[in-house]
């Protein structure tokens, strides 16, 4: 008995000399047991109360609202966009050798007279009238082509009304020019109207020609044109030649 009561002091001797680490090893003990219990009762760390399965599709719910993925944040690929076609004029250097040659010899008649007016500064009837002639063959021309192209089989175009009559157009505006040509301003007009609607037809409405073979027809136009006006504005610049 008297050894009991002696090992009995020595042990609160000790815990009075040493309280704080007893205590502080119990505390420590305590809330690790208390972290188990929580995690196996799926309880958590900060709130006493456990989550109830209800409350799980609210919780699923909000965190899928406020979830971003990391792909949102990368930068999204430009769509990329169809390339645009080139310009018919840039088809001009695919020309045949022999078209270009031959187009360009063919434009001397519409250079030709304005060039000579302008440098001999005076209004000559007569160049005036043959390059309006000219301009009215040479749209009389521009149906052939178009007959002539549309009636080979296997051609693109084929023999329908829409470009047969398109093929007398020119013909029909050649023919009134020549009928008012002893008018003669009124004629040149009436040829710069064919030219431009020839050329709206083929490019637009009717394009099955090669690129090649409009950008010639660009060509033509655009000289004709400038060469025509110029007539008209020699006319009524510089004297006329009697």
């Amino acid at each position: 008995m008297l050894h009991f009561i002696q090992k009995f002091s020595r042990a609160s001797s000790k815990m009075l000399k040493y309280p704080f680490t007893v205590g502080l090893g119990a505390s420590r003990r305590i809330e690790t047991l208390s972290l188990k219990t929580c995690l196996q009762q799926n309880f958590s760390p900060l709130f006493l109360r456990p989550w109830p399965f209800s409350s799980f599709p609210v919780c699923m719910s909000k965190t899928q609202y406020y979830h971003t993925s990391p792909c949102s944040f990368k930068k999204q690929k430009q769509e990329l966009l169809p390339a645009r076609p080139p310009k018919i004029i840039t088809y001009l250097p695919d020309s045949p050798k022999p078209a270009l040659y031959v187009t360009l010899a063919g434009l001397i008649p519409f250079v030709a007279p304005p060039v000579v007016m302008v440098m001999t500064k005076t209004y000559i009837p007569i160049l005036a009238f043959t390059q309006m002639a000219y301009g009215a063959s040479f749209l009389s021309f521009l149906g052939g082509i178009r007959w002539g192209f549309a009636l080979p089989e296997g051609s693109p175009a084929k023999p329908d009304f829409l470009n047969l009559a398109n093929s007398i157009t020119p013909v029909v505006f050649s023919w009134f020019a020549f009928l008012i040509s002893e008018r003669l301003t009124e004629a040149i007009i009436t040829v710069i109207i064919g030219l431009g609607i020839a050329l709206h037809t083929e490019l637009f409405l009717l394009p099955h020609y090669p690129n090649w073979f409009k950008a010639l027809r660009i060509v033509v136009t655009l000289v004709a044109f400038l060469s025509c006006v110029i007539t008209l504005l020699v006319k009524d610049i510089y004297p006329e030649n009697k």
